[in-house]
């Protein structure tokens, strides 16, 4: 089986990926912020930081593994270099739960059914997050062109991700509410892996949610 490399290992998300690949017989390597080794390995998985991802993306063009990101709050730069990546085969999404690509395209549709109509994009995470609002906010907010300062956020327990698109009438007699609940992280995991057998196989180059949607077509 292919080797996997996992940044970020000891974090919520990583753990759980790992115990995923582990499951699937993949050969599971490990790694954090900082390190300094460069082993080799077929695929690199990070869900850290901006500066882990940084760090994984260097590696990854180093020993020519493919990539997947789904961490949050990169700067634009790092976004650009990924968008023009032609090297590896390199997959980058805020969110990389199908369910949240389908509501996306829910929110989308509903905007553009009801035009007047003012909207408000609102979501909710534990309070470990340490971006707000959500790189999934932002993301939808950027879908459905709003200011990213027009979205409203709460840090609440151990919730692992609700965001909420609220249309309101212009005479206000009417609400319309759309909501995408990850009830456990669990999901989320298993959908990166998912993606990472994915990226396995395609050629040298950028992906996203929409071209991984595509492929299950």
């Amino acid at each position: 089986m292919a080797k996997v490399l996992v940044n970020g290992a000891k974090g919520k998300m990583g753990q759980l990926i790992c115990k995923i690949l582990a499951q699937k017989h993949f050969e599971v390597l490990t790694r954090e912020i900082g390190d300094k080794a460069s082993p080799k390995a077929d695929l690199i998985i990070d869900f850290s930081s901006p500066q882990g991802a940084e760090e994984s993306y260097k590696l990854a063009k180093e020993i020519q593994a493919a990539f997947l990101c789904g961490t949050t709050n990169l700067p634009e730069t790092l976004k650009s270099n990924f968008e023009e990546e032609k090297q590896i085969p390199l997959f980058y999404a805020p969110n990389v739960s199908i369910g949240v690509a389908l509501f996306k395209k829910l929110l989308l549709e509903a905007k553009n059914m009801y035009k007047n109509y003012t909207l408000a994009l609102h979501e909710i995470h534990h309070t470990q997050k340490k971006d707000a609002p959500s790189g999934t906010a932002k993301n939808l907010a950027a879908a459905l062109n709003m200011a990213q300062d027009k979205i409203t956020y709460e840090r609440i327990g151990q919730v692992p991700g609700t965001h909420t698109l609220t249309l309101t009438s212009p005479n206000k007699d009417e609400e319309i509410i759309l909501t995408h609940k990850v009830l456990d992280r669990q999901m989320l995991a298993q959908s990166a892996v998912c993606v990472g057998e994915w990226l396995l196989k395609q050629k040298a180059g950028f992906y996203n949610m929409n071209n991984y949607l595509e492929g299950l077509k």
